[in-house]
């Protein structure tokens, strides 16, 4: 008899969170999403941009859900008015425990494109993810776990 998914669970995919690694097994690997054509290679290393929006999480393996240490993520945004902007650029390396954290100002909304913040991540043995983090309406916060597929 299969058993239901525990509460956790299901608040976690309700909200795009994804699974803890404690887990095993229950990581499906993050939706990917348009690279778009504002994409510059070389982003600096910095971990803020500005401020009023935090983003964290974690990069896992799909299937296992094992952390990945010393992946890439690439972030860009646009600038508070709209413009993408070198400023706005920033790459960060997870930590042992798959972890990262990026500060930027809150994304806004620009032409047609509701807020968002733009995502390339890299790791050895993995396919690279392209995706993008749209914040919720009056967050200051988010967690963005990146779950990738092994090459």
């Amino acid at each position: 008899m299969r058993r239901a998914a525990p509460l956790w669970l299901l608040a976690a995919a309700a909200v795009g969170v994804g699974a803890p690694a404690e887990s095993a097994g229950a990581c499906k690997s993050t939706r990917p999403d348009a690279l778009g054509p504002f994409y510059e290679p070389g982003a600096p290393v910095r971990s803020k941009v500005g401020t009023g929006y935090v983003l964290s999480g974690r990069v896992l393996a799909a299937g296992s859900c094992r952390a990945l240490a010393r992946a890439r993520i690439e972030f860009w945004l646009v600038n508070p008015r709209g413009v993408y902007d070198d400023a706005h650029r920033a790459t960060v390396f997870t930590r042992k425990d798959g972890r990262y954290r990026f500060e930027s100002n809150r994304p806004v909304a620009y032409g047609t494109r509701p807020p968002h913040i733009h995502v390339r991540v890299t790791a050895r043995g993995f396919r690279t993810l392209v995706t993008q983090h749209y914040p919720r309406a009056g967050r200051s916060q988010a967690v963005f776990n990146l779950v990738l597929r092994r090459a």
